[in-house]
Order: C-alpha cells, then structure tokens, then sequence
C-alpha cells in the first residue's frame, strides 16, 4: 500500500470518526429534549389524573354538606363554577388557573365541620373527607413531580446547545404549577 493512499484512508477514517461523533452528539441532544419534554407531559397527565379523581368527589361531598349548611349556597356554586372551568379549559394554563380557584373553595368548605358539630359526626361526610384530603395529597404530590420535570426541561432549554434542540423539535418552555395569588394562607371563614 502506497504511503498516499495510507495517509488518505486516516483522513477519511478521521472524516469518519468525526461525522459519527457529531451525529451521535446530535441525536443524544435532540433525543434528550423530547424525552424531557415527553416527561412534562407525563407528569402533567397524572395531574390531571388525580385532579380529575377530586372532581369526582366533589358533587358527593357537596350534597352531603348542603343538608347540614342551606345558607352556603354561594360556596357551592362557586365551587360548581370551577368545577366547570377546569373541563372547559383547553390549556394547561386555564386548568391550572381553575384548579387552584377550586383549591380555595375546597378548603373553605371543608371548614363548615367546625360549625356543624352533627356534620362532624355523619359518616358519608368523614369518608368522603378521608377521600378527598387522600386525593389532595395524591394532587400535590404529582403536582411537585410536574413541576420537577418543568425545571428539568426549562433548566435544558436555556443552555446554550439545549436552545438549539429545543428549536429544531418545536419543544418550548413550559409552565409551573403555582398557586394562585391571593390564596397562599388558608382560607378564613366566619359564621
């Protein structure tokens, strides 16, 4: 073998060696971003998932107040009104601006117990409690697993190369659950 073609097979090989690096780096940087932003939407789903099992309980649980608590009739319909707005949402940021509305209203009525010492004691009322003070922590708990993932996905969007795949998927930041301002204490309700 010529000394010409030896030296033009390790350019090529290096040319080689190279190109497969680059595209290796290529497809773990544009895979990473899809992966994180399939996990955002992952997470997201359990949200929902545990959002919607609240849901679920509240009409029970309201029906089961409203015998003891008649006067509370602007509690239940605003709890129903944001019942609504969550399944009329089409963005995560309606839902997430409906749920936490919900959150408010869900506390103030699970204080009417105070005031109603028979409420206290009716037992389709302390299950339903049970179930949906259960659900509130399944609710935080995949609410802190989102925005988890929303940190790891927005932490690689602004890097520098993280900017680039992001782009060139059509990947975009995504939003935090926060609760609402205005409703970080608990709710204070007089009688």
């Amino acid at each position: 073998m010529s000394k010409g073609l030896k030296i033009t097979l390790i350019v090529v090989g290096i040319i080689l060696l190279i190109g497969f690096m680059t595209f290796s780096w290529f497809r773990t940087g544009y895979d990473n971003v899809v992966a994180m932003d399939e996990n955002v939407t992952g997470k997201w789903a359990q949200v929902e998932n545990q959002l919607k099992r609240r849901y679920d309980l509240i009409p029970n649980l309201i029906e089961t107040v409203k015998g003891y608590a008649k006067h509370e009739k602007e509690l239940f319909e605003n709890i129903a009104n944001a019942r609504t707005k969550y399944f009329q949402a089409g963005s995560v940021k309606g839902k997430l601006a409906a749920s936490g509305q919900l959150e408010g209203f869900l506390s103030r009525l699970l204080v009417l117990r105070e005031a109603y010492p028979e409420l206290k004691a009716n037992q389709n009322f302390l299950k339903l409690q049970d179930s949906l003070e259960g659900t509130e922590n399944r609710v935080s708990v995949a609410r802190m697993r989102y925005n988890e993932s929303v940190q790891m996905l927005n932490t690689y969007i602004r890097t520098f190369f993280g900017r680039f795949f992001a782009s060139l998927a059509g990947v975009s930041s995504a939003e935090y659950y926060e609760i609402p301002k205005g409703e970080e204490a608990a709710p204070k309700v007089n009688f």
